[in-house]
Formats: structure tokens, C-alpha cells, sequence
């Protein structure tokens, strides 16, 4: 089996040295050998690791999730119905998020489009920010909050 050091792992994984600590200070890879004189070393095996963690990562999944398939890809008597169940609840919070943004972005092109954007001082985004700051109506989408988005976008509307 090879060994490397951080920067070489780094390097064939794809995960840059200091996310390859942070993934080993919160427990989501492995902590690496250490040299006699305290260097990490890494194997193949490590190195793969690493990159099923950034593929996950780049797919979304949060870190919990990770630990989560982690764990079921390293258990060869897993049942691929929970792997499935986690990637099916995985796109339902994508779709929820995708919702928020589609909101926030409904409510912000609703303010540029109520915007003059000449030379008056007068600006519904700069009001609308303003008002988030004191505590008012903002008309920015919060979570399960449309009931705030047709209040407001009726206000300036």
C-alpha cells in the first residue's frame, strides 16, 4: 500500500489540505498516522475516502449525511434501501431549497423591477434592506413564509 503525505493526498484526492484536517477534527475521515516526527501519512484507501467525501460534497449532502453513507459504503452487508432513502430525502430538501430561492429570487426581481434606477434617491431595495434592519416586513422569504412574500410584494406592488 502507498503512503504520502497530506500534500500528496491532497493532490490525488482533490480535497486540499486543510479540509482534509477539518474532515479528521470533526470526525468524518479517519485521524492519519502520524511519522515519528508527527507528520500525517495516508494510504490508497484514505485517499478514497476522501474523494467519495467530496463527490458527496459536491452533490449537496450535508455532513451528517456524509457520516451517514460513509458508513453504509463501508458495511458490505448494508441494504441499498437505506442508501436510497437518504439520497430520496437528500432531493427533497434540494427541492425546498430550490423553492426558498425561486422565492427570494421572485421577490428580489419584483423590487428591481420597481426600481426607477435613475437619478432619484428613492429605491424599494434599498428600503426594503433597510427595513429588514429594523426589525419590519422585508418581503425576503423565510422559511414556509409566503404568506410574507404576497403581504409585502402587495404593499409595494
Amino acid at each position: 500500500m502507498h503512503e504520502m503525505n497530506i500534500g500528496q493526498a491532497a493532490s490525488q484526492s482533490g480535497v486540499n489540505a486543510k479540509m482534509i484536517r477539518h474532515y479528521e477534527a470533526i470526525g468524518l475521515i479517519k485521524p492519519a498516522k502520524r511519522t515519528g516526527s508527527g507528520y500525517r501519512i495516508y494510504n490508497d484507501i484514505d485517499v478514497h475516502t476522501m474523494r467519495f467525501v467530496k463527490q458527496a460534497r459536491n452533490l449537496g449532502f450535508s455532513i451528517g449525511q456524509i457520516k451517514a453513507l460513509l458508513g453504509l459504503w463501508q458495511n458490505q452487508r448494508r441494504s441499498s434501501r437505506k442508501v436510497k432513502e437518504l439520497a430520496l430525502s437528500h432531493i427533497q430538501e434540494l427541492d425546498e431549497r430550490i423553492r426558498e430561492m425561486q422565492e427570494i429570487k421572485h421577490t428580489l426581481a419584483h423590487l428591481v423591477h420597481h426600481c426607477h434606477g435613475d437619478d432619484r434617491p428613492d429605491c424599494p431595495i434599498l428600503d426594503s434592506l433597510a427595513q429588514a434592519h429594523a426589525g419590519k416586513q422585508t418581503g425576503i422569504p423565510k422559511k414556509n413564509s409566503k404568506r410574507n412574500l404576497t403581504h409585502y410584494t402587495r404593499r409595494i406592488g
